[in-house]
């Protein structure tokens, strides 16, 4: 009904148009929706993992396992698994129908991202700080690391070497970012010197490297087609590139061509990006701005500025865009809270009745001659039966048909007070009373886990608390 009461040229708009919400959970750091879009996860500053549902706006889950801010998100095929990456050198894999830890992958050294197997969600990749990006297949209790190649594939001629310096140039680099293609027989990687390189999953192997700048590569994300993907880079331009594609039987390493279709940049500002995303139909690439509080939204077929959404007035950071609906979020530096953009609809109430009319003033109303008229009872009772005819079954739920048929996994909400959206600020200390949340309360387990304190001893010292037979620290007199 209430599509019904919507214009259908405001529809059929590819692109939001004006902020209309907002939510908040704690400090928002990164943004990931999954692949039906009707949930989205959100990282936080202190290690908490918190999952909206889209619809209602809520809370629908939490997840609490890091101690340090969350770096990036990875949602699985069908939307139960979600891979979480941390500052405190640990990705977490998630069972989202119980909220429990599938698997726990260490490294030495922070991680920058980390992205899932489109195909399987025991297998992902992970780049580091200052270190080599690693393949990580967690099929087993003990997560099985493979080291990825950084240093590029430079195409040399018969004869020719490659010398000392640019050999010594190649190892200083880094890889920012790893994600996989459409099919996850091939991982894009991006280094701190501006090249990008195509591994082939099955041998670890660079087969193919490109330079696109001189600057770091940022940021990598494909469309879900898999057939374009965007790059962000430190140089102040985006860029749309082409993928090739790699799934030929035939493949040739040595025609594989990478080209770069369009690059979009503020000329005259020469404004930095935050982070870059696609639309859901990959027609539009959006991105957020260092030191404003715009998102830049542009077409991709003729390279244009389509449009520029006003945000709140803050410093915006990740930037999502849903992947069905014209609907944008994205989360503010400063207060961490997750802004939200989409289409603002005007009803139709002429749809509520055939013969109903929208004036734009008031006009005289002329009754029709029979409209008073007074029927016989059963004639008014026939007309009710054969309205009545038509059964409409309120009850059953029909799945959507689309392309994601083999999603049928539903997470279970929560339904919790202390999931609930306010629980950063106020809390229930008895019936009909409330107080304010101190800044410190409900991180016992994070002051645990960076101390290394297990259950039991952490239950011990609350205990020794409780009682009063803890022990106080001797105070220093002064002579």
């Amino acid at each position: 009904m209430n599509l019904a009461l919507t214009d259908p040229f405001i529809l059929a708009q590819d692109y939001p148009e004006a902020l209309t919400g907002k939510l908040r959970s704690g400090h928002a750091t990164c943004l990931r929706f999954n692949r039906r879009g009707d949930f989205l996860a959100s990282g936080r500053v202190d290690g908490t993992i918190v999952i909206f549902d889209i619809e209602t706006s809520g809370v629908a889950r939490k997840l609490r396992g890091h101690t340090r801010q969350i770096q990036s998100l990875s949602w699985s095929r069908d939307g139960r698994h979600l891979l979480s990456s941390s500052q405190d050198s640990k990705c977490i894999l998630w069972d989202l129908s119980d909220g429990t830890r599938v698997r726990i992958a260490r490294f030495e050294a922070p991680v920058y991202i980390a992205e899932l197997h489109p195909y399987n969600h025991l297998l992902f990749v992970a780049s580091l700080f200052e270190d080599q990006p690693v393949l990580v297949d967690i099929s087993g209790t003990v997560p099985i690391k493979r080291r990825l190649p950084t240093a590029p594939r430079r195409l040399r001629l018969e004869g020719e070497d490659i010398n000392e310096k640019q050999a010594a140039q190649d190892a200083k680099q880094s890889t920012c970012v790893t994600i996989f293609t459409s099919l996850g027989n091939h991982i894009i990687a991006g280094t701190s010197k501006g090249w990008l390189n195509i591994i082939e999953t099955q041998s670890c192997a660079i087969i193919h490297s490109t330079r696109l700048c001189a600057g770091v590569v940022i940021f990598l994300r494909l469309t879900a087609s898999g057939r374009h993907m965007v790059c962000n880079a430190s140089d102040r331009v985006i860029r749309t590139i082409h993928v090739p594609d790699l799934s030929k039987i035939d493949l040739n390493i040595d025609d594989i061509n990478v080209e770069v279709e369009h690059k979009f940049q503020d000329v005259v500002n020469r404004l930095s990006w935050n982070h870059v995303a696609f639309s859901s139909t990959g027609e539009y690439v959006c991105a957020t701005t260092y030191m404003n509080h715009d998102i830049y939204v542009w077409e991709r077929g003729h390279g244009s500025l389509v449009k520029i959404l006003e945000g709140p007035k803050e410093e915006l950071g990740v930037v999502e865009w849903h992947p069905h609906r014209p609907f944008v979020s994205a989360c503010g530096l400063e207060t961490g809270r997750v802004y939200l953009w989409s289409i603002v609809t005007p009803q139709r109430w002429s749809a509520l009745a055939p013969d109903f009319a929208e004036v734009e003033e008031n006009v005289e109303y002329i009754e029709r001659e029979d409209e008073f008229d007074i029927h016989p009872i059963e004639e008014i009772h026939k007309r009710r039966l054969d309205l009545e005819d038509e059964a409409v079954d309120v009850l059953t739920i029909e799945p959507a048909k689309s392309e994601f048929e083999e999603e049928s996994f539903s997470m279970p909400v929560l339904l919790d007070v202390g999931d609930s959206e306010s629980e950063e600020e106020i809390v229930a200390v008895g019936p009909g009373t409330m107080r304010r949340k101190s800044p410190g309360e409900g991180r016992e387990w994070m002051n645990g886990a960076e101390s290394g304190e297990s259950g039991e001893e952490q239950e011990t010292t609350k205990r020794s608390a409780t009682n009063g037979t803890k022990k106080s620290q001797p105070k220093m007199r002064k002579r």
